[in-house]
């Protein structure tokens, strides 16, 4: 049996220990400060406390009791990221009309399209038109394929990358033609701008499919966590410890208010219809590190109606066990029981290789916060995607929440 199997109780086995598991101490606030928080999530009012980890947050293996189910990731920090939160503007796209003069040394190219005009009036209250110019394509067949890790709302790194690439311009606009894009979801929480994020990458969307080629994203778990509190709010919901509330566990896990006071339902629609899994070019994409996939079907189309099909019930219970068990994570990582955890969500959906976010590499590495003091293996050394479970899964989690890397990178790998 593997972690997060229907027999197994979706990952609620007994942990593992590894010999690295004695570095993951991260500093967080004041113990004494998370027993209210606690409270008001509806959980335990003794918290255990592995080092100097709350144990209610979803740990590594070791620093959770095996017994506790309380759904909660841990938060890399203290809930809201150490960087400064910094105003970002939001994205808009920017048409040139046909009678408009190009800026000096601007050179066209298919990011200009579609082209955005006014009818014969020119008024304010005219209806916007939007005319999809076709395109040559630029070459037979599908374009390149590209990953992106999770982004967590830092859409400054998300540009930087995405531009570095050159999968965007430098007005953040489309510019790769017929490449294929896919994000492995959680766009928001723990940074400044998640729902700018989400914008841009819808934004996105359009206009990789006007130049003929795509952007799509798959639901993570902090998906399910921005609908459930924004759906539900201080809803009690039954979890592990008793009682919890969605709202109460956003907060834990990075809300950033900000988002949720932006949040509109475009966006809650958006995320409610991401496919949780896809089989691209026999590699097997998910966000999470877990096989709780197959709780949920046998094919990859069965996994993605049945998670629709939860989330439409529009139930408090149902979309907290949904997040509860895609947060659960580490199930390629042990030597052992890793790689054949791999081999059963391949043999089942499909692919030679699952490629997942959800857990920062420096965590499936064990370089976070040596006893020590010594940083010197920390979330700075990461530097591409970490290839592991006897080459079977590519983790792309970079570790961005903790000053460590966004993960832009074109498929296959060539290692």
């Amino acid at each position: 049996m593997v972690e997060g199997s229907m027999t197994q109780g979706a990952g609620q086995g007994p942990a593992v220990r590894t010999d690295t598991e004695r570095d993951f101490r991260l500093p967080v606030a004041d113990p004494a400060s998370h027993a209210g928080a606690a409270a008001s999530a509806g959980l335990p009012g003794e918290v255990p406390v592995y080092g100097e980890y709350p144990a209610y947050y979803d740990a590594p293996p070791g620093a959770v009791p095996a017994q506790h189910g309380y759904g909660y990731e841990a938060p890399y920090g203290a809930g809201s990221p150490d960087r400064a939160v910094h105003a970002i503007q939001p994205v808009h796209a920017v048409a040139h009309g046909p009678e408009e003069s190009d800026p000096e040394g601007y050179t066209p190219t298919q990011r200009d399209l579609p082209v955005i005009g006014r009818g014969a009036l020119g008024g304010p209250g005219d209806t916007v038109q939007i005319q999809y110019v076709p395109q040559e394509s630029a070459s037979d067949g599908p374009g390149p394929l590209y990953v992106v890790g999770d982004v967590h709302g830092y859409i400054d790194e998300l540009v930087a990358e995405l531009q570095f690439q050159g999968l965007i311009d430098a007005e953040h606009n489309w510019s790769a033609g017929n490449a294929r894009l896919w994000f492995l979801g959680d766009f928001t929480d723990r940074g400044p701008d998640g729902i700018g994020v989400i914008d841009l990458v819808m934004r996105l969307s359009a206009e990789a499919a006007a130049a003929g080629g795509y952007c799509k994203a798959l639901m993570g778990n902090h998906e399910l966590l921005l609908i459930g509190a924004k759906r539900f709010g201080d809803t009690p919901v039954v979890s592990g410890a008793g009682t919890a509330t969605f709202q109460a566990a956003w907060l834990l896990n990075g809300g950033q208010r900000t988002d949720m006071d932006r949040l509109q339902d475009v966006h809650l629609q958006w995320m409610s219809r991401l496919d949780a899994a896809v089989l691209v070019e026999d590699h097997l994409l998910l966000h999470s590190d877990t096989t709780a996939y197959l709780d949920y079907g046998d094919s990859v189309e069965d996994v993605n109606d049945t998670i629709h099909e939860l989330l439409n019930r529009n139930d408090a219970d149902i979309t907290w066990d949904l997040f509860r068990k895609f947060t659960k994570r580490f199930a390629f990582r042990d030597e052992g029981s890793g790689p054949q955890a791999v081999r059963e969500l391949l043999g089942t959906y499909g692919g030679s290789r699952v490629v997942h976010g959800h857990s920062p590499i420096p965590y499936l590495l064990g370089e976070v916060g040596t006893e020590d003091g010594d940083d010197s293996r920390g979330p700075e050394a990461v530097v591409g995607p970490h290839v592991y479970a006897e080459g079977l899964a590519i983790a792309m989690d970079g570790g961005v929440t903790m000053a460590g890397k966004l993960l832009v990178v074109q498929l296959p790998l060539n290692d």
